[in-house]
């Protein structure tokens, strides 16, 4: 349903059953969806009503009787059951549809509310003639089944366009309404989370969700972090680490120092993304306000030329009939729900995947896309140094490098350091306790470990201390410096016992995401302003068909421009602020990692998750939408190609007459396959995602 056909169905409560929401945009999720629930309810309360009535209208209707061979009761007041309960039928279940109609005619924006007032009025008026003798068009059972069978059409979509908009209220319901706040003295005090404020200290025990985005300030765990990156697999947090509100923690309890609150958190901010981006009109759905402002012209030009032809053909009554069918058939009542529901269904199931949808514009070009422009740090690599290659100098075991020197990195804070001393942890395990540490700025650091002095640094340190690389280890680190790697030197009582290549790490979940999009067929490429011996290290390890490296973060759109010159459909994909301005000016935007509030403003998807196979999720979950709008878009209008001619009355002289009924029928089945159809989204999987 468009805005006014909704207005009208409710006017006490403005709201879309489609998709906009003008006039809740200060409400939760929760909120919006139980507003859907309640319009539910009245059209199902409204049904079941007008269907009660309906039965004697239909079981004394003459024709009933005669198609089935059986006399109804005589009772007292019997030929007043018709007029009276359809009567009844048409100001009470007619309703919504008769407020609707007068909103589009205000509105000057006529639709499928006009189509279904105009119909269901000509029919009452036409029964009412007969009934007082001054006309012979009796069709008070075909009026009350009709409007029962639109009421029906109406709560079906109420219900599916209310568990569409499930996702704001499942993400409403994930925040923790009370929080255990730590005091001056220590001690914990509960309080509900809209009493914190930044700088408040939290205590989250095992089990519990966190109430607050902050940043851990003691303890470590496991965290649940589905809901907001779609990835099944817990995540480690430890003291320093960010947590968001609504993930879960697991195994121990964690202190949090609150940072963001309110509409400040990650969650709210997810949540009106994904409200936005339902409220938001796409291409499709604009095409098919087209086709329902169409439709009704038609239906009109049609149902006028069916009146004149059997009027000339000396048959008023039957002119009549058949005008009243074509306006009921011809109802573009699925339009108004072919689209909506699609993008709902599709930005919901997206954001419970860990993919936002902020322009559904975006999510439709997806599809077509056939170049993905991949920004190299943070994106395609994890954006941290870690441990690339290890070496040994000749007479010296590998092992016993990576004991002294995670040994000596233990204590130091420096990123790098705590790479190497992970790395000699995960290969060797347990590693010696070092002693008497130091840490030499610009140099490096060193320690006592098993009675020698050992030192880890670069060529600052090898200078200091008069030493180079053996041959050896020289021309190892001379392939390793080719490709962008950082060496470090490891010395012991002043001799150089081994080597390591520290390199921003490429994702494992990268090589996937770059196999699975060349499979779809489409161009993938790097972008980075790293030099090129190391862009094309990364392009060769993980497949990529084009390098631009050494690229200036304000030279990221130009290229993004050029590419588009060729001919070419191209997503940009990126995490940083310099990347904002390629993102908006590419075909389709999409910010990794949730990456930083320029970059997510800048891009028209967002992967909450830092798993570029989103990319490939995105691009498939385009297509099943598409594929949908399309499919019910033919559905919802295709069949008037043969229902029209057919409530027209060209059979007629066959003796194929279509009921006003059938009618209905037939316009309102239309109406439930478009729903059931759209439903069947929900079912679809995405391959490329570890959506979860």
């Amino acid at each position: 349903m468009n805005e006014q056909q909704t207005q009208a169905a409710q006017p006490q409560e403005t709201t879309s059953a489609a998709e906009d929401h003008d006039g809740h945009e200060g409400q939760s999720g929760h909120e919006h969806h139980a507003g859907h629930d309640d319009h539910a309810t009245q059209f199902r309360d409204r049904f079941w009503l007008t269907l009660a009535l309906s039965v004697p209208v239909v079981v004394w209707a003459p024709m009933i009787q005669d198609w089935f061979g059986y006399t109804a009761p005589d009772v007292p007041g019997a030929p007043l059951i018709a007029p009276v309960l359809g009567s009844v039928i048409f100001f009470f279940g007619g309703w919504p549809f008769l407020t609707g109609a007068a909103e589009e005619i205000r509105a000057r924006q006529p639709g499928m509310m006009l189509l279904i007032g105009m119909a269901i009025t000509v029919a009452y008026l036409a029964s009412m003639a007969t009934t007082l003798g001054l006309f012979d068009a009796e069709v008070w059972w075909e009026l009350a089944l009709l409007i029962a069978v639109m009421l029906l059409g109406h709560w079906v979509e109420m219900r599916a366009v209310g568990r569409a908009q499930g996702a704001l209220a499942a993400l409403a319901e994930m925040m923790p309404d009370e929080a255990e706040r730590i005091g001056a003295d220590g001690g914990t005090e509960t309080v509900r989370v809209s009493e914190l404020q930044v700088g408040d200290v939290v205590l989250v025990r095992p089990g519990g969700r966190v109430p607050a985005d902050g940043q851990v300030i003691d303890g470590q765990a496991d965290i649940d972090e589905s809901m907001i990156t779609g990835e099944s697999s817990p995540v480690a947090r430890r003291e320093g680490d960010r947590v968001v509100a609504g993930t879960v923690v697991a195994e121990s309890s964690l202190r949090i120092e609150v940072d963001a609150i309110g509409d400040d958190t990650a969650l709210a901010g997810i949540q009106q993304l994904v409200e936005d981006a339902q409220r938001s009109t796409s291409r499709t759905q604009k095409l098919a306000d087209r086709a329902a402002a169409l439709l009704f012209y038609i239906a009109v030009v049609a149902a006028a030329i069916t009146a004149v032809v059997w009027v000339l053909a000396g048959q008023p009554a039957f002119a009549l009939d058949r005008s009243v069918t074509v306006l009921i058939i011809a109802c573009p009542h699925a339009l108004g729900l072919a689209i909506p529901l699609v993008t709902s269904i599709s930005t919901s199931k997206a954001a419970r995947s860990g993919i936002l949808v902020t322009d559904r514009l975006a999510l439709e070009a997806t599809r077509s896309i056939d170049t993905v422009l991949f920004d190299k740090t943070g994106t395609l690599t994890l954006g941290e140094h870690g441990v690339s290659d290890a070496a040994a100098a000749p007479g010296t075991e590998l092992a016993q490098v990576l004991r002294l020197a995670g040994a000596v990195e233990a204590d130091s804070e420096h990123p790098l350091a705590r790479a190497i001393h992970d790395h000699a942890g995960d290969q060797v395990g347990e590693l010696p306790t070092a002693e008497d540490f130091t840490s030499m700025s610009g140099r490096g650091v060193q320690a006592d470990v098993d009675g020698a002095r050992v030192a880890v640094g670069g060529p600052a340190l090898l200078r200091e201390h008069g030493l180079e690389l053996p041959t050896a280890l020289e021309e190892r680190a001379k392939g390793w410096r080719e490709h962008g790697a950082a060496v470090l030197a490891v010395i012991r009582d002043d001799e150089v016992i081994g080597a390591f290549a520290l390199a921003d790490q490429v994702r494992d979940a990268s090589r996937a995401a770059v196999h699975e999009l060349h499979t779809a067929g489409v161009t993938v490429a790097m972008i980075t302003g790293d030099a090129q011996q190391v862009a094309d290290a990364i392009a060769a390890e993980l497949g990529i068909d084009e390098v631009y490296a050494e690229v200036l973060p304000e030279d990221k759109a130009d290229q993004v421009s050029a590419l588009q010159e060729q001919g070419r459909k191209v997503a940009m994909v990126g995490d940083g602020v310099n990347d904002a301005p390629a993102l908006a000016r590419a075909d389709v935007g999409i910010a990794i990692g949730a990456g930083t509030d320029v970059a997510i403003e800048s891009a028209g998807l967002v992967l909450a998750s830092d798993d570029p196979r989103g990319v490939v999720a995105i691009r498939q979950l385009s297509q099943a939408t598409y594929r949908k709008m399309i499919q019910n878009l033919w559905w919802a209008a295709g069949y008037n190609i043969v229902a029209l001619p057919l409530a027209a009355g060209v059979l007629a002289p066959i003796g194929f007459i279509l009921p006003i009924a059938v009618g209905a029928i037939l316009m309102s089945t239309s109406t439930v396959v478009v729903a059931l159809n759209a439903q069947l989204l929900r079912r679809f999987e995405v391959s490329g995602a570890s959506t979860g």
